[in-house]
């Protein structure tokens, strides 16, 4: 019998590292101030949620915010918070939501959710740690301009983008993830 424990932390590391190397290729978009660049490192983690369950995909956005911390930071780790709890906001709802019953239209309801909490949830984060934490600055009513102008639009962009492509390609990754109980279920019949 194959240790499941054993598959499990080889999808996770797997997705990690693939979620690492997606987060290096970042770009700017038109219009968005430089800071908040658009990568595709939460694929992996959406991806591993909606297969391996809505903590998998947590923990695959830790690991990929902690290689990055290591390999790449600019920003002394606030970035990487920033992108962890945008990443982990944005899979957890969006998994958990899928879970409760696995379906296409689940799917894009647990995406729209998970995109808005995501959204909402920066907006605050932002707001209260990120921002004073990079510009060692109290918190300040002046940053709300910048929030409501950029951030805000700019994740729900990014959830709009994530969650396209993740209803593109996780129909046919998901055979991938879950061919273990393939093979045990054509084993038993």
């Amino acid at each position: 019998m194959r240790n499941s424990k054993l598959q499990l932390i080889t999808k996770i590391g797997i997705l990690s590292a693939l979620a690492f190397l997606l987060y290096l290729v970042e770009f700017p978009l038109p219009f968005f101030p430089p800071f908040l660049q658009i990568d595709l490192g939460d694929l992996p983690a959406i991806i591993g949620a909606f297969a391996l369950g809505p903590w998998v995909g947590v923990i695959i956005q830790l690991i990929k915010n902690i290689l990055h911390v290591i390999a790449r930071s600019q920003t002394g780790g606030i970035g990487e918070l920033g992108n962890f709890l945008t990443g982990a906001a944005y899979v957890l709802v969006a998994a958990s939501i899928y879970h409760r019953n696995k379906s296409k239209k689940t799917a894009i309801f647990g995406l729209t959710t998970g995109t808005i909490v995501m959204s909402v949830a920066m907006c605050f984060f932002n707001f209260f740690i990120l921002i004073p934490v990079f510009t060692n600055s109290p918190i300040s009513m002046e940053n709300i301009p910048l929030i409501l102008t950029a951030i805000l639009p700019f994740n729900l962009l990014k959830g709009v983008i994530l969650s396209v492509i993740t209803l593109m390609l996780y129909k046919s990754l998901s055979p991938i993830l879950h061919m273990e109980a393939y093979k045990q279920k054509q084993a038993e019949n």
